[in-house]
């Protein structure tokens, strides 16, 4: 199965701020919709951040007024600005694409938010 692109993970002190990248393949299409997933150390996979293609968007409780989803459709690009970072925030960070027959992952990228 082919992966989504990730990039723009890194290590950041507390407050500041990082943008992440999630790139659909060429060989991927008629994607309704994409999100952004975390997964800290000894915890669940949690929902973070998800965009339709009208525009729409949905945050988790623990994030909204912090983080910002964006996607540039023409691109198949998928963005996630995180503002006033916080320790709790570390975890891999995974993108999401749904069609309406498959879902796509990508490969995951550290974020690590420490003074």
């Amino acid at each position: 199965q082919v992966q989504l692109v990730e990039s723009g993970g890194g290590l950041v002190q507390p407050g500041g701020s990082l943008r992440l990248s999630c790139a659909a393949p060429g060989s991927i299409f008629s994607i309704s919709a994409m999100g952004w997933y975390r997964q800290a150390p000894g915890k669940q996979r949690e929902s973070v951040a998800v965009i339709t293609t009208g525009g729409s968007t949905n945050y988790a409780d623990s994030v909204r007024g912090r983080f910002t989803i964006s996607r540039d459709n023409a691109k198949n690009t998928m963005y996630l600005q995180m503002n006033s970072l916080q320790p709790e925030d570390t975890a891999v960070y995974y993108c999401k694409a749904w069609t309406l027959t498959r879902v796509y992952w990508g490969q995951g990228t550290q974020v690590t938010v420490s003074s």
